[in-house]
Parts: structure tokens; sequence; C-alpha cells
């Protein structure tokens, strides 16, 4: 074995203290926005109590900034997660590199969509209610059921599942962490592109942000989750319950 052979085998004997802070950074931020979201009011659309927000939606001003805090972690664990299936792709054997990659792939995908969509939100919406520049809002508001954040949320949680599907590819070890690790993505990215089908036959055109909700419950409780199982695979060195190294 030839030095450099050598001192490959070297570093993938040690635990991954990088990767381990980002996966656990990404499960914190998780966690964060999964409690603002839910602890947030539907203010419209199906799943709208009370005293709903009617079109044009110009009373959104009376819930800037509530309605948005969400985001801000939600931007960033999608920026974490991202990077962590990049650790995740450096990790896989070489049986797993070719599903690693395209779980990458569609990762960096789904951020791509989302940030955007959600920087839509909190640096043109936001500030457009507070200055009574309502003109042409109605089209990319939150509010809107219809709208282009609901299409761009759903685009970028069907992407998150399917990297969620690929990525599982890469812990095919026996160990029991790596197969906990495997189902939850596996379960997860499945049971989204299922929701998908089902609620888009039996909605339609009323689909509306149904699904929406579905995708983030399902996709945001498996990157919390998978993610703190990266932090404990990451921690231990190769060999310990790390199938994903074989091959």
């Amino acid at each position: 074995m030839d030095e450099l052979a050598v001192r490959g085998a070297t570093e993938r004997s040690r635990p991954d203290h990088f990767g381990f802070w980002v996966a656990l950074l990404t499960g914190v931020l998780g966690l964060v926005a999964l409690g603002i979201a839910f602890s947030t009011t539907p203010r419209a659309g199906p799943f709208c109590s009370g005293e709903c927000l009617a079109y044009p939606y110009e009373g959104a001003v009376a819930f800037v900034p509530r309605d948005f805090l969400w985001m801000y972690p939600a931007t960033m664990m999608l920026l974490t997660f991202m990077t962590l299936t990049i650790v995740v792709l450096a990790h896989a054997g070489s049986d797993s590199r070719l599903p690693a990659m395209i779980g990458v792939a569609f990762s960096l995908l789904a951020a791509a969509v989302l940030v955007v969509d959600y920087a839509i939100q909190l640096a043109v919406v936001q500030p457009s209610l507070l200055a009574g520049e309502s003109d042409g809002l109605v089209l990319v508001s939150q509010y809107n059921p219809h709208g282009v954040f609901i299409a761009l949320e759903n685009v970028g949680y069907v992407s998150l599942a399917v990297a969620l599907l690929f990525l599982s590819r890469v812990f095919t070890g026996r160990g029991r962490l790596v197969g906990t690790l495997r189902w939850l993505m596996l379960l997860a990215g499945s049971l989204t592109l299922a929701a998908l089908v089902i609620m888009t036959w039996w909605f339609g055109m009323d689909l509306e942000y149904r699904f929406e909700v579905v995708a983030i419950t399902i996709t945001w409780i498996a990157v919390i989750g998978s993610s703190a199982l990266l932090a404990i695979w990451l921690r231990r060195p190769a060999g310990a319950d790390r199938g994903s190294q074989e091959g």
C-alpha cells in the first residue's frame, strides 16, 4: 500500500468532527424551525379557522414579522443539510457513491429552490407589506394557496424527498445505526412522493397548500432525525457501525 493509500485509510479511521457539528447544527435548526412553523396560525386557505385573510391578503401586514419567523431557521437548515449531504458523499463507499452523488444533486436543487422562495418572502414581501406596496404581491405571497410560494415549496420538498431516497442507499451496512438511517430516509422519501400522487389525484386543482404541509412535516422530521443519527455516525471511527464505508 503506497503512502497516499495509507494516509487515506488513516483519515477514514478518524471521527469526522466537521461533519458532526454540521449534523448537530442541522438538527437544532430543524427543531427550531419546526417549533416556530407549527405554532404559526394559518391565516388563509383550507386549514384556516376563525377570521381568515381574504384575497388580496392586504391585512397580512398585521402579521409581520410573526408569520415569517420560521423561514429564517428553515433557510439555514436547508443550507446546512445540503452541506451535510456532501459530507455523506465524502464517506460513501465505492458501491454507493453514485446514489450519494444523485442525492447531493437533489439536495442542492431543493436548497436552491427553497432558499430563493424564502428570500422572496423575507426580503420582498415583508418590507413591501410594511411599506404599503401591495401591488403585485398577491402572486408571490405565502398567504395565497394558489401562488408561486406554494408551487416552489412543492418543488423544493419533492426534491428533498428524492434526495433522501438516494441518500438512503449510502447506508448499506448491517448495524443498527446505519439500518435506522437507511429506513428513516427511505420511509420519509417514499411517504412524501406517495402523498404527492394521492393528494394530487384526490384534490386536483383544489390541492392548495395541503401537500406542502404534509411534505414539510415528513421531510423536516426526517431531516431532524437523520441529522441526529448522522451526528452519532460521524463521531464514530470507521468500522464502528459505519456500514457505508464497506465496498
